[in-house]
């Protein structure tokens, strides 16, 4: 249908453009329809070639995939072979090996061990010949070999023939002042390094040691165990934790730092407590001179002296032309000045006595408060971190009751003493009063005899 439509389409065009036959137009048409057909060919001809090409390479990769799976099929069974040598030669290991697996384990385990022996312990001074056999035996992959266990074994055994002598060595020292010297130290079996200053801490990563920061009291020291060393008994001060318990020991807090730690209550407590021993030394030593000098008194009673009861006495002899009554009153007058006299003081050491344990629990107080702060900030993981404030509550609290017992004992004591004092006047003077009232009532009888005899 298309033919014919395109036919019919040309001969009307013939028909139509039959006026134009003059001109060039068939000519210029036919030459680009044959311009068209060679540009058609050579797009074909490329199309063949490409086409051809790409045939080409298709089939090269083909033959490569082919190649490629023929490879990965021979390498499978390959690896399923190998798979299969591999696990009858892993059954053959286990079933040659035995329990030399458990035993690699357990060298391996002893030489740890030993190892961490030999980082810490003093015989690393003189006394470790085989560390580098250790280090072998702990980073092997392998079975140990017979000479690692013979080296194994021969460690154990200097260890403990090690830790049965008393040996002189020489060892690096690391003094005060941070400078390293050669000193002779004892070295006490495994237990302890002793140089002239007494136990020496070791430190065996850096094969070096230094005095502790404190000594147990009588501490064995170089030239005290000379004869240890020669065989002669003698008791020696031994810390069997090796190091620990003397380190422990640089730890404890001396009587200083326990004062340090109750602060500014605690301060405060030990001011008044030293307040009130002078208080109490002065009264004691004022009231001890008052009844030597009454007890001299009462022996020449005549001679009044400058004493509480010699004053007593002086008063008598000024008034002793009054009254009875007016005696009784001016002796007592005089003892209640003495009395106040003897006990001055006595209050404030009261006083102080009954403040003390009230300031102590001020610092305990004081310290909660301080310790619930730090729990607050730092939370409650590190005991550390709360020792301030716990110390401080306990300090305190002790500081005060230490205080308030001797106040109250002085204040005890004087006051008895002063009471003793008083009633020694009391009675004195009382003995007054009674002596002028004898006098007063024999002088009324006297008076009318002597009226009689007169009329």
């Amino acid at each position: 249908m298309k033919l014919k439509l395109i036919a019919s389409i040309l001969a009307a065009s013939t028909l139509s453009f039959s006026t134009l036959a003059s001109t060039d137009f068939v000519g210029e048409a036919r030459q680009e329809n044959q311009q068209q057909a060679q540009h058609n060919q050579v797009r074909e001809s490329g199309f063949k070639a490409s086409e051809n090409e790409l045939k080409a390479i298709k089939a090269q990769l083909l033959a490569k995939r082919d190649r490629l799976q023929a490879d990965n099929d021979k390498l499978a069974e390959t690896f399923s072979q190998n798979e299969d040598t591999l696990a009858r030669l892993e059954e053959q290991l286990r079933l040659e090996t035995g329990s030399l697996g458990e035993v690699f384990g357990v060298v391996r385990q002893n030489a740890k061990e030993l190892q961490n022996e030999l980082d810490n312990s003093v015989t690393g001074a003189d006394a470790q010949s085989f560390n580098a056999e250790m280090e072998a035996i702990i980073a092997a992959t392998t079975l140990p070999s017979m000479p690692q266990l013979t080296a194994l074994w021969q460690a154990m055994v200097e260890q403990i023939e090690a830790s049965d002598k008393i040996a002189t060595t020489s060892v690096a020292f690391i003094d005060g002042e941070g400078k390293k010297t050669q000193v002779e130290a004892l070295r006490l079996g495994a237990i302890g390094l002793v140089g002239e200053q007494g136990y020496l801490a070791w430190n065996g990563a850096r094969q070096e040691a230094a005095a502790y920061k404190s000594q147990p009291e009588n501490g064995p020291t170089m030239s005290a165990l000379a004869a240890v060393k020669q065989g002669e008994v003698a008791n020696v001060i031994l810390d069997p934790s090796r190091g620990v318990m003397l380190e422990q020991l640089a730890l404890a807090p001396s009587l200083s730092d326990r004062l340090q730690a109750g602060g500014v209550v605690g301060k405060i407590i030990l001011g008044l407590l030293a307040v009130g021993l002078i208080i109490a030394l002065v009264r004691g030593v004022s009231l001890l001179v008052a009844r030597q000098k009454i007890v001299a008194q009462l022996k020449n009673p005549t001679q009044p002296g400058d004493n509480p009861l010699g004053r007593i006495l002086g008063v008598y002899d000024k008034e002793q032309n009054r009254s009875v009554e007016a005696l009784e009153l001016r002796l007592l007058e005089a003892v209640v000045d003495e009395q106040a006299s003897l006990e001055r003081g006595l209050s404030m050491l009261k006083l102080l006595a009954a403040l003390a344990p009230m300031l102590g629990l001020l610092g305990t107080v004081t310290g909660m408060i301080e310790t619930f702060q730090v729990i607050t900030q730092f939370g409650n993981g590190d005991p550390k971190v709360m020792a301030g404030g716990i110390s401080m509550a306990l300090v305190t609290t002790v500081l005060g009751l230490i205080s308030a017992m001797p106040l109250l004992l002085a204040h005890n004591i004087l006051s008895s003493q002063a009471e003793n004092i008083r009633n020694i006047l009391e009675k004195q003077g009382i003995g007054l009063v009674a002596e002028q009232a004898e006098r007063a009532c024999l002088v009324k009888q006297d008076a009318p005899s002597m009226v009689e005899s007169a009329a």
